[in-house]
């Protein structure tokens, strides 16, 4: 839980920092937020089993792919289709916290030293991490926070 709330409160602060050159309307940055959660949808084989959702579907299945930059692009645009209006911006608002989340993601350790194939479906490469953190640490959960509480008392002061 400390992971998933870390890209939500990275991507406020980001969207804070970001609206500082061009102001961003309050509840773009909260589709934003619900962007950074979209590649730990992967995470649902945690209350269902993917050999569950292969039964009831029929076909075989796998919810991995979800962590990817392609997995962002389709859920980002799902999302945009479930909105009324202003899809192209409710799409680019989903998947621009999608990214953050993947780029985070991208600098974490793992243990054969290269990063998830987040690229995919444009390239198989797993490139090498710096393995800035393991994302079960608590301290990442406090470095996201004390970055947001910066941004926003910053944000007070501007």
């Amino acid at each position: 839980m400390a992971d998933l709330l870390s890209h939500v409160l990275l991507a406020y602060a980001g969207c804070t920092i970001a609206g500082w050159y061009r102001p961003i309307p309050d509840r773009w940055i909260a589709v934003v937020m619900i962007g950074a959660v979209l590649p730990d949808l992967n995470r649902m084989t945690l209350l269902v089993a993917s050999g569950t959702l292969e039964a009831a579907l029929g076909v075989p299945f796998d919810l991995d792919a979800l962590s990817t930059l392609g997995g962002a692009i389709v859920l980002a645009g799902m999302g945009a289709m479930v909105v009324a209006d202003r899809h192209r911006r409710t799409f680019t608002a989903l998947l621009a916290g999608a990214l953050s989340h993947l780029v985070v993601d991208g600098i974490k350790a793992y243990a054969d030293g290269a990063a998830g194939v987040w690229l995919y479906p444009f390239t198989w490469a797993r490139h090498p991490t710096p393995s800035l953190y393991v994302s079960s640490e608590p301290a990442v959960l406090a470095v996201a926070a004390l970055i947001a509480t910066i941004t926003i008392a910053v944000d007070r002061v501007i």
